[in-house]
């Protein structure tokens, strides 16, 4: 795996003559984010060595590397889902090669499921700690200290500084924002009225089927992290219907450009 990470590091260096210091993760229906980009370099994922390909509706297949506010951002214009028959590996894979590229934050964002009974769809939801309910960890197997410890602590899984800074930017701009706990499920079913109800009971706020590997990794390798869900549908008891991915694709691009906001003004103001 690290010759592979540092193979691919290498042959995106030759292609751009551009060192990023945030990277960014869009999620389902939020790659109009890189609209705000100004964009210098594109890579599709098929071109690139060792890299998985986007197979889901809703996301692209590229990097994008370019300004953003004052700093030099790399996006992922669609990521990687376990429930794709990746490996979490393979998940986590960008988030490595980011590191090496010279990344020293980690933006992500996402659709999830609210279930929360005070939370509404179109919400935004600043993720301020997160529950594994995948049955996997992207750290399991042989370990290469080069790409950090063994055992990394996770007591600070999102950064509290920018979470802070999230709220401020997000009631300066009248975003109906929430801040809660993040369950990461495999999918790629939509949870049970059961399931929904026990993902609350453990502490849960919303449910998605991402995040939480790419975090993990992120935080081995120490790259502080700030994530957004947008609730596009509800878990909550009597208010449980039938959902489908186009409806929340729909429904995450209702949401998309509060939270490009946000995140654009996050970006321009956070010190690295």
């Amino acid at each position: 795996m690290l010759e592979q990470i540092k193979q691919t590091t290498e042959y995106i260096k030759q292609q751009i003559n551009f060192t990023p210091e945030i990277g960014i993760i869009l999620g389902t229906g939020l790659g109009n984010l890189t609209s705000e980009i100004d964009i210098k370099f594109k890579i599709p994922y098929q071109s690139i060595p060792n890299f998985p390909v986007s197979t889901v509706a809703g996301h692209s297949g590229q990097l994008i590397f370019g300004m953003l506010g004052n700093k030099k951002v790399v996006a992922m214009q669609g990521r990687f889902h376990y429930y794709e028959g990746y490996t979490m590996k393979e998940v986590t894979f960008p988030i490595r090669v980011m590191k090496l590229l010279g990344i020293k934050l980690l933006i992500l964002s996402n659709a999830s499921g609210g279930m929360n009974p005070d939370f509404k769809i179109g919400d935004m939801m600043i993720i301020k700690d997160h529950i594994n309910m995948m049955g996997d960890n992207p750290l399991i197997g042989k370990n290469y200290e080069e790409l950090g410890p063994r055992f990394p602590d996770m007591h600070i899984p999102y950064d509290k500084a920018l979470i802070a800074k999230g709220v401020e930017i997000a009631k300066k701009n009248d975003v109906n924002y929430q801040v809660g706990v993040y369950v990461g499920v495999t999918g790629p079913t939509y949870e049970t009225p059961a399931e929904y109800k026990l993902f609350r009971i453990l502490g849960g706020d919303a449910v998605g089927m991402s995040t939480v590997p790419e975090v993990i990794v992120a935080r081995q390798m120490d790259i502080p992290c700030f994530a957004v869900s947008v609730i596009t549908d509800l878990g909550v008891e009597g208010k449980i219907m039938e959902i489908t991915h186009e409806e929340v694709i729909v429904a995450a691009k209702a949401a998309e450009p509060k939270m490009t906001q946000v995140i654009k003004e996050l970006i321009e103001t956070v010190e690295l």
